[in-house]
């Protein structure tokens, strides 16, 4: 059976990670949660990807089908769920676990900028009372606000995706209040958007540039709107790197070594 190095997936770096392997042809396989996020890969005969959410009840028979001999995670920071899954296989069957952690973007000393541990944590405070906020969150936290629809305007950007407009909907979420996007998104998009809502308040998450932080940041700056960042969940990663090359050298020392 082939040896694979298994990729979790997802975001901009991991189809960058992934060209480079089909460069080395080091065959590996790259799960990810939707169909659209295919197109980050290249297609290649070393290179496999498969779409969808792997449960915890799946993983033995994965990590057997697929021949895992080791595993990058190159998830999104926000990604808790997977990456502790892997984690916890990679303690169990003894494969090596290497996380990629995109640069976490250092917050300037602006007044109009405030951090949050968690959305409970911003929720349970009155930050949003009476503010026009555009929620920049994804859709799976969106239900969280459904009780601050009568305290505040609330919009959301989502991605284009049947599931996330269902979800957006049922939080309360009207369609005027929606905007439907796939990143990265312009700063001169971004910004007429937030003129043509009229916003005053930005929620994000702490994602990185990748998730368009920085232009968030500094367009937040400009135009003296408040920007809520909710910081990265705590997670004890075994170890990790900042360095594309170094997430791409474990790859290939890990299948040289299973050659051995």
């Amino acid at each position: 059976m082939e040896k694979r190095i298994w990729l979790i997936g997802g975001t901009q770096e991991s189809g960058a990670i992934a060209e480079q392997l089909v460069r080395q042809q080091i065959p590996c396989v790259v799960t990810v949660t939707t169909e659209s996020a295919r197109s980050l890969y290249p297609i290649a005969s070393h290179l496999t990807v498969q779409v969808g959410y792997l449960k915890a009840d799946h993983l033995a028979n994965f990590l057997q089908k697929y021949g895992i001999i080791a595993i990058l995670d190159a998830s999104h920071p926000f990604a808790v769920e997977i990456s502790q899954l892997a984690i916890a296989a990679a303690s169990t069957d003894s494969l090596p676990y290497l996380r990629f952690e995109r640069i976490n973007e250092q917050s300037a000393s602006n007044p109009l900028e405030q951090s949050f541990s968690s959305f409970e944590d911003l929720l349970a405070s009155d930050v949003l009372s009476n503010q026009r906020a555009l929620l920049t969150i994804g859709y799976r936290s969106l239900p969280l606000f459904q009780p601050w629809q009568t305290r505040s305007v609330l919009f959301a950007r989502i991605l284009p995706s049947e599931i996330a407009l269902k979800t957006a909907l049922a939080a309360g979420f009207t369609s005027d209040r929606l905007i439907a996007l796939r990143p990265p998104i312009s700063p001169a998009l971004e910004k007429a958007l937030w003129q043509q809502w009229q916003v005053s308040c930005i929620v994000t998450k702490a994602s990185g540039a990748p998730g368009g932080e920085g232009i968030k940041r500094q367009l937040a700056a400009m135009l003296g709107v408040q920007l809520i960042t909710i910081d990265r969940p705590a997670i004890q990663y075994p170890h990790q790197t900042k360095n594309l090359d170094e997430a791409v050298e474990f790859c290939i020392a890990q299948q040289l070594h299973s050659r051995l």
